[in-house]
This record gives structure tokens, sequence and C-alpha cells, in this order.
């Protein structure tokens, strides 16, 4: 099961705050042996962390958190998408999005879909278990699923 963490300080924070995120991230280790990986916004003090237990795909194209093609969203995905093949499919065949897939994970179809769709369309259409922090650069919103 991978670890997802994050933080969003206010900008008066004297804490180092890309070592802050570094050491949460450090304390999942147990959750994600196979990959970790960090993103974090200076202008906003917004950072997301993930740990990666490696299932679907166990490539470094799965690697987490995973920034959309638009560079809009910025996702950290835990657990797994069921039927993920079925929209990369759907969006492959309308040709609704890059058809440069990287990898085969199901964090790539998701955000190709939230890109494509939105939030609130692609929750709509997926099946799984899982849980996802999201970052809209454009709206400025924190989604927590």
């Amino acid at each position: 099961m991978c670890g997802i963490s994050g933080i969003w300080l206010s900008e008066n924070s004297t804490i180092n705050r890309e070592k802050l995120l570094s050491d949460i991230n450090s304390s999942l280790d147990h959750r994600g042996p196979d990959d970790s990986g960090i993103w974090f916004d200076k202008s906003l003090n917004l950072g997301l962390a993930h740990r990666r237990l490696s299932i679907v795909d166990l490539s470094k194209a799965g690697h987490q958190p995973m920034v959309s093609d638009s560079g809009r969203y910025i996702i950290s995905l835990n657990g797994e998408i069921y039927n993920h093949l079925e929209i990369k499919k759907e969006l492959t065949k309308n040709k609704l999005t890059n058809l440069n897939w990287k990898g085969k994970s199901d964090t790539e179809t998701l955000i190709k879909a939230i890109d494509c769709w939105g939030l609130i369309k692609t929750l709509e259409k997926i099946t799984g278990m899982f849980a996802l922090a999201l970052w809209d650069r454009k709206t400025k919103r924190l989604s927590l699923v």
C-alpha cells in the first residue's frame, strides 16, 4: 500500500518546508519501498509527497507525484483504479488526450482522464479502492478524495 502525504503552510512559517515534507515522506517508507517522490511549489508553500508500492506498473513511468501533460494537475494516488484499462481505451479511442502514454500505470490513466474530463466527471467514471490528493494549479484548489 502506497503512502501519500502533504503540507500546506502559511507564508509566515519559518519551518524548512521541503525538509519537513521530506521527513514526513521518509517516515512512510514502510508503505512504499519501490519509489518515492516529492513535488513542492515554493510560491504556495504547498507540497505533495508519495511513497510507492508498485503493483500495476513496475516501471519508473508510474513515479509520483505525477504532473498532468497540460501541467495543470499534480496527483498522488494510493490504491487501484480497477477499470483504468477501459478508461484508457475510451480516452485513446476518442482521441480525447495525448496518445503519448509513458507507462501502464492507473495513475497515468487517471491524471489524463482528469486533464480531459475534470475531476468530478472522472470520479463518476472510475471504480476502485483509492485515496488521492490532487492539486489544480489553475483554480488553486486542493482536492482530497
